[in-house]
């Protein structure tokens, strides 16, 4: 009787029959709902620990993955410039083609020239010293 005025009241005995405000059995789930939010928050410090070290990893190869890109791309661009050089590499030596064939054919008639005078020099010296 004392215990149901009292529970009225709001004051309750603990096993140790130590006066209390709260009910035992709401003392009891408190107590494990401190415990698990504890066990909680160690999860939650654990998950952002991984996560942590998973994004430093994500960090690490989108720079080892941005590096090799750029390697990637200067490679392309020393191709490309070589490419160019030797294209104007291939049009120089096209026009010193064009230049020596141009320079043979000047040699080619100046040889037929200096053939033909040398005839015509042969031509008059047999006629010279076939008048002596």
């Amino acid at each position: 009787m004392a215990k149901d005025i009292l529970g009225e009241a709001g004051l309750h005995f603990d096993e140790l029959n130590k006066l209390r405000v709260l009910d035992p059995e709401v003392t009891q789930q408190t107590i494990e709902l401190k415990e698990e939010c504890k066990d909680f928050v160690d999860k939650i410090g654990q998950f952002q620990k991984i996560v942590g070290g998973l994004i430093g990893l994500v960090d690490q190869l989108a720079k080892e993955a941005e590096n090799e890109k750029m390697k990637a791309i200067g490679a392309r661009n020393l191709l490309k410039s070589i490419a160019k050089q030797r294209e104007a590499q291939q049009q120089q030596l096209q026009a010193l083609i064009a230049e020596k064939k141009m320079q043979l054919e000047r040699y080619r008639v100046e040889y037929e020239a200096l053939c033909k005078v040398e005839a015509e020099q042969n031509e008059f010296i047999d006629q010279f010293i076939f008048q002596k």
